[in-house]
């Protein structure tokens, strides 16, 4: 169902939400999924991540995801507060959406006493790495905005330190030289690529993704994918022009995992690390 429109008050426009689900089942874990940024018009917003969003349904799940303010699709003046990244708005859609369950089930009323509130998760990726981490307890400028009805993450290509950003980065988003996260204390899969360089937004090469894992406590995994660059083989979308690392095979290895981790997480009945894979290592803590 697309879009769920919620209005909040003080927010430039709707909230805008694409629900995914299947079609049976009960008890329904939730996961919540916050885009990135890029060139693309429309990935960046309820209408991208496809590959994901349908096979986490597919594996019963409800996805939900929003439009976050930053999204091209909305192309809000330069001049609207928070703009252009809107990095605490991002956070809030998710707490938002949280708060409005209830009007999402009488949109979709399919989801009446099928979903477990109880058990919610959220994804992002490159950006929305960032605002699941704010979810999960990382700080940005001191700012929380952890979310405790959130109960696990996963972070694919996050955003890291502050002190390894380019001047790119330092002039345009300085709330990235800010992040902590060292009161980052809820589980999260941390996803990295090991050829991700992002030479745009860090000058210390693909370990600067995996730092959400080395700099916040446990529990927390980290996956690195051999060969992988910020596209993750295409997980914004089917057939992606910018995917630098076109790979099916790597999308059906990160599409295998976090339904693995986040199904051992919410539901308790999957360990995560039995998947077996040739395409990257895994390290706990």
């Amino acid at each position: 169902m697309s879009p769920v429109v919620l209005d909040v008050p003080g927010r430039p426009v709707d909230l805008q939400v694409k629900v995914s689900a299947p079609t049976e089942g009960v008890g329904l874990p939730i996961l919540l999924l916050s885009h990135g940024q890029g060139y693309s018009n429309h990935l960046s917003s309820l209408n991208g991540y496809a590959p994901l969003a349908n096979h986490w349904a597919e594996q019963g799940f409800v996805v939900l995801q929003p439009t976050h303010l930053s999204s091209r699709s909305l192309n809000l003046p330069a001049t609207t507060p928070g703009a252009p990244m809107f990095w605490r708005e991002r956070a809030e859609d998710m707490s938002h959406v949280i708060d409005r369950l209830d009007e999402i089930e009488k949109v979709v009323p399919q989801l009446q006493n099928r979903w477990d509130r109880t058990k919610i998760a959220v994804v992002g990726h490159s950006m929305g790495g960032h605002t699941a981490s704010l979810l999960l307890g990382m700080k940005t400028e001191g700012v929380s905005l952890r979310d405790d009805r959130i109960k696990a993450g996963v972070l694919l290509g996050a955003t890291g330190r502050g002190d390894a950003v380019t001047d790119v980065v330092k002039e345009n988003y300085s709330f990235m030289q800010t992040v902590d996260f060292s009161e980052m204390t809820a589980p999260a899969l941390v996803v990295a690529g090991d050829a991700d360089a992002s030479e745009h937004l860090t000058t210390m090469g693909p370990d600067w993704h995996a730092d959400p894992y080395h700099l916040a406590p446990g529990p927390k995994d980290l996956l690195t994918l051999f060969g992988a660059e910020h596209g993750f083989g295409g997980v914004s979308g089917y057939d992606v022009a910018e995917t630098t690392d076109e790979s099916p095979e790597r999308v059906a290895v990160v599409q295998q995992l976090t339904t693995a981790y986040l199904r051992g997480q919410l539901l308790g009945t999957t360990d995560w690390q039995d998947v077996a894979t040739e395409q990257g290592r895994i390290e706990s803590k």
